[in-house]
């Protein structure tokens, strides 16, 4: 044991590395849990079940095609770039301003122009003193303001948010909602994994342009009434009836481009009414994409009592540990809770390397309150950031069933 400025060091006796004395006590109770679950059984880590990361994906060669196809067609000049500039742009984006958060920052603003005024005419108030601090008020909102302009697209990101094949392989959907379908990526995603299994394609978005090029993109990208995927139906509304339910529903990329947070908690609520087993939300991997999703995430969860016609309680199938309120968003400094993705691009140039993408995601599933989903093997610890290698041990930073993060030592010594 040895003081380092404030701190106390100690030598873990199990793992033979120096940590504070607080993580030393960590490292005993955690290793010890460890121990005790030894899902390898003498097979290589990359075999471990919790171990759901996809390789990096490739877009089917069929929409390669089409893809192509339709690009050619169009004659886009410096297409890389501008998909380079988008891709760029949509990371940079954030939620538009609500209209309680425009109205505190208009009050705050108000007093301090208000005390600003008073300070420079200390012999009297000036009559036309309310229009003039109005009108600085107004200026400095447009300013400061963020404005957010509506879009409407992402294969690899809806891709690898489908736990759901590796975790309960026996699920099999028959039929899928595509909220916000853009391009058909969600269909495209899904027949890659499940292919003729799945029957019925209802793909809804608000712009009729967008399902017109994605159907196009099924055919092909020629005007030959022969599609690749068959059964796709496209619409710009969702289905009116509340008792219409999809085995799968997918929302990639939708939520964070509805205006405000009523209308997104609206659509959440009658996403998950139109759910029959599994609804899979995806959004950029950032701050506020993660921030979207646990507003999802808490709103199915308390909101749970109000459907009539199905009686199944909602249950968080990936990726949190548990139920309990996100550890990372009480902290102050929100550090968002991505996964990465390796793919490869639409084959424009010769030599295409492969990128990466980070994206947030929630899967909720839909279970009996006398038999919840969760099995023993799946209730561990999450892995929430890189591996940090030290030396003789690597640090990892879990979120764990009990709602809390912790920061623990692993060893070969200690844990194989």
């Amino acid at each position: 044991m040895y003081l380092l400025g404030s701190r106390m060091y100690v030598k873990c006796t199990r793992c033979h590395v120096a940590l504070c004395l607080k993580d030393a006590q960590r490292c005993q109770s955690s290793a010890a849990h460890l121990e005790q679950h030894d899902f390898l059984k003498g097979a290589p880590h990359r075999k471990h079940p919790g171990v759901t990361n996809l390789k990096t994906v490739r877009l089917p060669e069929q929409l390669q095609v089409a893809a192509q196809s339709v690009l050619k067609r169009a004659d886009v000049k410096s297409l890389s770039e501008k998909a380079h500039k988008l891709s760029n742009f949509l990371w940079s984006r954030k939620r538009a301003t609500e209209t309680s958060q425009l109205r505190e920052k208009a009050v705050l603003l108000e007093k301090k122009f208000l005390e600003q005024e008073r300070d420079i005419h200390t012999d009297g108030i000036d009559r036309k003193l309310e229009a003039r601090i109005r009108k600085r008020v107004l200026s400095e909102l447009r300013r400061t303001t963020y404005h957010r302009t509506p879009l409407s697209f992402d294969f690899s990101a809806v891709l690898a948010c489908f736990k759901i094949k590796k975790r309960d392989p026996v699920f099999v959907p028959y039929s899928l909602l595509d909220f916000g379908s853009g391009l058909g990526t969600g269909t495209w995603a899904s027949h890659t994994l499940w292919g003729d299994s799945l029957k019925e394609y209802v793909c809804v978005d608000s712009s009729g342009d967008m399902n017109t090029l994605a159907e196009q993109l099924l055919r092909g990208g020629n005007d030959v009434d022969n599609p690749v995927i068959k059964q796709v139906y496209f619409r710009q509304f969702l289905p009116v009836s509340p008792k219409v339910q999809f085995d799968l529903v997918i929302a990639a990329f939708s939520l964070s481009e509805l205006a405000t947070l009523d209308e997104r908690l609206n659509v959440i609520f009658t996403l998950w009414r139109k759910t029959n087993s599994y609804l899979v939300l995806v959004e950029n991997g950032t701050k506020d994409g993660h921030q979207i999703l646990m507003e999802a995430r808490d709103t199915i969860l308390k909101r749970e009592d109000d459907v009539k016609h199905d009686l199944r309680r909602p249950s968080i199938f990936a990726p949190c540990t548990h139920e309990l309120p996100c550890p990372k968003l009480i902290k102050q400094h929100v550090v968002p809770c991505n996964f990465s993705q390796f793919y490869y691009p639409l084959p424009l140039l010769k030599s295409q390397e492969r990128q990466q993408e980070k994206l947030s995601y929630l899967i909720i599933s839909r279970s009996d309150e006398e038999k919840p989903q969760k099995t023993e093997r799946w209730d561990m610890a999450r892995l929430i950031s890189q591996v940090r290698r030290r030396p003789r041990h690597v640090q990892c930073q879990l979120c764990c069933a009990n709602g809390e993060l912790k920061q623990l030592a692993v060893t070969a010594r200690c844990h194989g």
